[in-house]
């Protein structure tokens, strides 16, 4: 007896809960309906004008993807009200797509009329075309009137293509080949014919071209009606092999003499009907823009008539065999010869050139070496000859060999003269004696 009492109580106090929980609900619900009634309309007389034209009941309006869409609203007001707004606003997207004007007054009896736009988001992936719906409200804290719903009919641009991605490496070397991956996608309402791609970077030069053939506006399936194709009944060929996207790549040459640095690859999409672009960012690392003439003695100083010799070592860091010319830069008075002025140097090897310079006359003289390779200089080395004492032909005394020969000349004659005296000499006659007997 005691257990089914308590059962009884139990019950009473969990049906008195649910009750309650059902008063309450009922009293926010009716608090809310006060709340928006108390809301009253501002105005009765609210037309809608969509790219100057005036919407009337039943009209649907045709927009396309990424049209932005002028709208002006024209009004009555019927009550005095300050901080008022219009707001225009397009369901379904992922993206808000809405706009509403500056707050502004109004006052009873009084025409107003307020413009704002709309940017068509571009959404449409498996159809050409779609319905949407275009919401008016005009509003403050006390007052609202929303508009009747105008229909819209949203439609991919005739002819469009978009880049959805170009992408390449984080860095390259100078004289090295970079890559670019390119991905396009018809997003237009007609198949579109002949797309190139072109990828360029502008502030060194660079740009290459390729083709990418035909995209159509949507892949479709041989068995299937046009509207299940396309989302509208049109008369257009199905072919499954047909693609709406295309990829590919397309190699940059990298000048060997590029500046390092970041850099801005452009890349486009063209047919005859559409065009797109995107960028791509790129850091070129240049290991070229070093030495690549070294010369480990720049000054020498000799005598007058005398050659001052200087090695200069040409390197070559590319990856390919480049010939190279020397060419020194001389004034009247100083006489430059090179060994080889055609270099022909291995790829990522060296070869060493030798330069000789003289002059007769003394003096200081700056001299510039420079290195070309197809044309184009590639290096230069300063070089210094200073040049003392005379030249040979005026004075024998300032060179050890001749004076040398000067005086071996000299005891050369002398001793012949000494000889020569010698020989002319006459032998003394001998004593003579008597003879003598014993």
């Amino acid at each position: 007896m005691v257990q089914n009492l308590t059962k009884f109580i139990k019950t009473q106090m969990k049906t008195k809960n649910v009750l309650v929980s059902i008063v309450a609900l009922a009293a926010i619900v009716l608090l809310a309906t006060t709340v928006i009634a108390a809301r009253t309309s501002l105005t009765s007389d609210e037309k809608v004008y969509v790219r100057g034209n005036f919407v009337e009941d039943e009209d649907v309006i045709s927009v396309n993807e990424g049209e932005t869409v002028p709208i002006r609203v024209v009004f009555t007001s019927d009550v005095d009200a300050s901080d008022v707004k219009v707001e225009a606003r397009i369901d379904g997207y992922r993206v808000d797509v809405e706009a509403e004007t500056s707050r502004f007054d109004v006052e009873a009896g009084k025409g107003y009329s307020k413009s704002l736009s709309l940017n068509i988001p571009t959404e449409l992936s498996n159809e050409l075309s779609d319905d949407a719906t275009l919401e008016i409200k005009i509003f403050n804290r006390d007052f609202e009137t929303e508009a009747d719903n105008i229909e819209l009919r949203v439609q991919r641009e005739s002819y469009s293509v978009m880049v959805m991605s170009a992408d390449t490496l984080q860095y390259v070397k100078a004289g090295q080949l970079l890559p670019v991956d390119v991905v396009i996608k018809n997003i237009g309402y007609n198949d579109l014919d002949d797309l190139y791609i072109t990828a360029t970077i502008p502030s060194i030069g660079v740009e290459r071209r390729a083709y990418f053939g035909d995209l159509v506006a949507l892949e479709c399936d041989d068995s299937n009606t046009a509207v299940e194709n396309y989302g509208v009944d049109i008369d257009r060929g199905c072919n499954e092999d047909d693609e709406e996207v295309a990829s590919g790549r397309l190699y940059l040459q990298i000048p060997e003499d590029a500046e390092p640095g970041v850099y801005t690859i452009d890349v486009k999409a063209t047919s005859d009907d559409a065009s797109a672009s995107d960028t791509a960012q790129i850091t070129i690392q240049n290991d070229f823009l070093g030495d690549n003439v070294i010369s480990t003695v720049t000054s020498r100083t000799v005598a007058a008539g005398e050659e001052a010799e200087y090695s200069i070592l040409i390197v070559n860091p590319t990856n390919k065999l480049r010939v190279y010319r020397v060419v020194p830069e001389t004034s009247g008075d100083l006489a430059v010869s090179v060994s080889e002025s055609v270099v022909a140097v291995p790829a990522g090897s060296s070869k060493t050139v030798t330069l000789m310079a003289s002059s007769d006359k003394e003096g200081t003289y700056n001299f510039n070496v420079n290195v070309f390779s197809d044309e184009e200089v590639v290096g230069q080395t300063a070089l210094t000859t200073k040049v003392e004492g005379k030249a040979s032909g005026t004075s024998s005394a300032t060179n050890p060999v001749i004076v040398l020969t000067v005086v071996l000349a000299i005891i050369f004659v002398v001793l012949l003269i000494v000889l020569l005296v010698l020989i002319g000499r006459k032998p003394e006659k001998s004593e003579e004696f008597g003879e003598s007997y014993y």
